[in-house]
């Protein structure tokens, strides 16, 4: 190399230099494991979707993902956690609607900012809930269950607890459609859903994947679908808002990292993520999950959250919901 050129390329190194190369940059990223907060149990939807992420994440990556269960607060503990860890690639959270749109105006002292506090990596899939009765009540239609509702009949609707989707999803109805249904909250779907099927409460809102085995034995009746067109698999099953204009709740996995992810990190995720999401036995997973694919970028996702946010602000601040 002569002289000439070889100041060139020392100049320029200097240049890169005096700019401030990010930490990120100054090593190899990944070059140790990475680790994907699940702020909800194990076994669950969330904690499903990071395992089998994280399996092939890995390798795609040259590392290891190692899934940490943080449970706690509707998923709040352990977004909490997550948004106070270092901003350099190594910590990933699967985020719900729960906990990155419904809990910042459901808990008074939440130690987060589902928005503020995170970056967006990919938004995973949405997954709509089925409003069921048993089979042989005398709600055929959600039209029945309003006409019931606006004639003064006492109606129930249970749910997985106070605050839930299953709980907010009756309360836009509620609100919507202009009716007063009691809701009976329980810990958890499982035995709200029993007492469904026992006849001890009229309705439930609830995931294709809880609901759906109920609808298949001819135990449990649907009679509309949150979504804001007909599900493939029930095509027969009306939407809310073919009654009710305007009605639309999705339930929603998304992977998000602390705020301030160098973005070349969150793109490479993003990249990564999608292709392992576009994998034919991933799609296979997913539909058992009674999930449908998203394909949004990082920044449709940014923009969907936020909507997310103020839809369920104004939800429970009319239904006076608060968990202290």
């Amino acid at each position: 190399m002569d002289r000439t050129r070889r100041a060139l390329v020392t100049a320029g190194a200097l240049a890169l230099a005096a700019a401030g190369l990010p930490a990120w940059a100054q090593d190899k990223w990944p070059s140790r494991p990475i680790t994907y907060v699940v702020p909800f149990p194990a076994g669950g939807t969330t904690d499903i979707l990071g395992r089998l992420i994280g399996q092939k994440l890995g390798p795609a990556l040259g590392t290891t993902i190692v899934v940490d269960n943080k449970a706690g607060a509707g998923g709040g503990l352990g977004s909490e956690v997550a948004s106070r860890a270092p901003a350099d690639g190594y910590t990933l959270l699967g985020g719900t609607v729960s906990s990155h749109a419904i809990n910042v105006s459901l808990y008074p002292k939440l130690g987060y900012d589902p928005i503020t506090s995170f970056t967006p990596i990919t938004l995973i899939g949405t997954n709509p809930t089925v409003l069921v009765v048993r089979a042989d009540s005398p709600y055929k239609t959600l039209r029945d269950v309003i006409a019931a509702g606006k004639a003064g009949k006492p109606l129930t609707s249970a749910s997985a607890g106070n605050g839930t989707s299953q709980h907010l999803s009756l309360e836009l109805l509620k609100s919507k459609a202009g009716i007063d249904v009691a809701h009976i909250p329980y810990k958890g779907s499982g035995p709200a859903i029993q007492d469904v099927l026992a006849g001890q409460v009229d309705m439930m809102f609830d995931t294709t994947v809880v609901a759906g085995p109920h609808i298949d034995s001819g135990k449990l009746r649907a009679i509309a679908v949150t979504s804001a067109k007909r599900l493939p698999s029930m095509p027969n099953v009306p939407t809310v808002a073919e009654t009710v204009p305007g009605y639309e709740v999705m339930s929603w996995q998304a992977v998000f990292a602390p705020a301030g992810t160098p973005k070349p990190i969150v793109q490479r995720l993003h990249a990564e993520i999608g292709k392992i999401l576009q994998e034919p036995e991933m799609q296979e997973r997913l539909a058992k999950l009674g999930m449908q694919p998203s394909q949004m970028s990082p920044e449709q996702v940014a923009e969907f959250q936020k909507a997310e946010v103020a839809k369920w602000a104004q939800v429970i601040k009319a239904a006076k919901i608060r968990i202290d």
